[in-house]
């Protein structure tokens, strides 16, 4: 599942389709919830400090566990120091600077590089059953 991220209305078209998927794998409500959050704050980072990007999204497999994985991409400015980007409080737009680190802690595993000048890509996966 693939969507060009540009406005407000591909971020919803972005979370209803991570709620179908996540669905279909078979998380519960409450995780639901996180995926769909994680994706939000992530695809309002990409419309805000990159205009467009795009968020895919698909079923991933791993020693018999099932789970979800989110990949954000775009070609925006990139961040200059991830580990600030990624600490909690911290904003570039003055506001409660929890888009990162709370897509962190509402998935199960994070990665994110970012090349400055060249863009960010962000990857996340949930695991059905895993533990928080």
């Amino acid at each position: 599942m693939h969507v060009v991220i540009g406005s407000e209305s591909d971020i919803i078209l972005a979370r209803e389709h991570g709620r179908r998927v996540g669905k279909e794998v078979g998380f519960p409500n409450a995780d639901l919830t996180r995926i769909v959050t994680a994706i939000s704050e992530i695809a309002r980072n990409i419309v805000f400090f990159a205009e467009t990007g795009e968020i895919t999204i698909h079923v991933i497999t791993k020693d018999n566990k099932y789970g979800i994985e989110i990949t954000a991409k775009d070609g925006g400015p990139g961040i200059q120091d991830i580990s600030l980007a990624m600490s909690d409080g911290y904003s570039t737009r003055r506001r409660r600077g929890l888009g990162l680190p709370g897509a962190r802690r509402l998935m199960d595993e994070f990665w994110i590089a970012s090349d400055q000048g060249n863009g960010t890509t962000v990857t996340m996966r949930k695991w059905v059953g895993q533990n928080d």
